[in-house]
């Protein structure tokens, strides 16, 4: 597809890139350097425990364990073995991410440790959209491509016919819902019209493992007539969903492969809510350094920001000095607030 740009809009810590035809969101991630998801970073790790029952090996890595299954290289490896391996898919819920030892590369002897670094979102976009231009700054998304990944984190959709797409995660699946919102007639007609508009969130949002899709107003047994449709519009979909067919209920079924955390979990918890407070400090920097504010933020959030490497250096060497960060035991969960000091 010809048209096709890439904007990368850069603040301290975190890196949002947005593939974009004309004004339209064609795909969105979110790129933090400094706490990566790690996919793609080769290291080279040591067996700690073969699992037979589990067809696969843990390997201890520079900062945590992994798991690598018998089919991309744990067979017939034993305990303590060193070897290089890759990560494919990022860590979820508790669990570490899962490996491959099938390299593309040479990887020198030497002890347990990082060997490199995989590709950011930015080199993944680029690679995915070869003729693409890319364009890199702070102010990279105009208000228009602000509103559409503002969107991304609302998890009610409307469309332009009036109905209404519901997304709701959970940790064993996604649901999501659709209303017709008050059409009487001709349901089929109207979900086949929302049908590409769910592939596209699902895409836009990264979400990833078992969705489940309740259509609306349309007896069960004439679901299926749906099933095409819905194969057609995930077919686009770089990580290929499958369509699974409709249960018992009338609930679509997909599995969508996950690989990097889905765009809900990127946005919440401490570090995303103190990298917000410290891209809100840059977009209203002020020529003077001795006017930038402190950051007062829950202690959660505080530890956050402190555990990442990249994000306040990056502010600081931005404004021209450290920012003042305090940890305020009043402000509850993920909370902050910027004060003005002078001096």
């Amino acid at each position: 597809m010809s048209g096709e740009r890439i904007l990368a809009a850069t603040s301290p810590g975190e890196i949002r890139v947005a593939a974009i035809l004309g004004a339209h969101l064609l795909d969105y991630a979110i790129w933090r350097p400094g706490l990566p998801d790690g996919v793609g970073d080769i290291h080279r790790g040591r067996v700690i425990a073969v699992m037979p029952a589990m067809a696969g090996a843990f390997v201890a890595l520079t900062d945590g364990d992994g798991f690598l299954p018998d089919s991309e290289g744990a067979k017939g490896l034993t305990e303590g073995t060193i070897l290089p391996v890759r990560i494919t898919r990022a860590a979820v819920g508790g669990k570490g991410p899962r490996l491959t030892a099938r390299m593309t590369q040479t990887v020198p002897q030497g002890p347990v440790g990082l060997i490199a670094r995989g590709p950011g979102a930015v080199e993944r976009f680029a690679a995915a959209y070869p003729n693409a231009p890319v364009t890199q700054g702070d102010s990279a998304f105009d208000d228009e491509l602000e509103a559409q990944i503002d969107a991304l984190a609302d998890p009610d959709v409307t469309l332009h016919n009036g109905a209404r797409i519901s997304i709701h995660p959970t940790p064993a699946l996604v649901a999501i819902d659709t209303d017709t919102a008050g059409h009487r007639d001709g349901h089929a007609e109207v979900n086949r019209a929302v049908i590409p508009a769910i592939a596209r969130e699902i895409r836009l949002r990264n979400l990833s493992g078992a969705i489940v899709v309740d259509l609306a107003g349309m007896a069960i047994r004439k679901r299926a007539s749906l099933g095409p449709a819905i194969a057609a519009a995930l077919a686009a979909d770089p990580l290929r969903p499958r369509f699974l067919g409709f249960s018992a209920l009338g609930l679509a079924e997909i599995m969508r492969t996950r690989i990097h955390p889905p765009l809900h979990e990127l946005l919440a918890g401490p570090h995303a809510a103190g990298l917000a407070a410290l891209r809100m400090i840059v977009r209203d920097l002020h020529p003077d350094p001795r006017r930038l504010p402190a950051l007062h933020a829950a202690p959660a959030v505080v530890e956050a920001l402190q555990r990442d490497p990249v994000a306040l250096p990056d502010l600081a060497n931005r404004a021209g000095r450290a920012l003042t960060l305090r940890s305020d035991p009043s402000l509850t969960g993920t909370a902050w607030r910027l004060e003005q000091e002078h001096g």
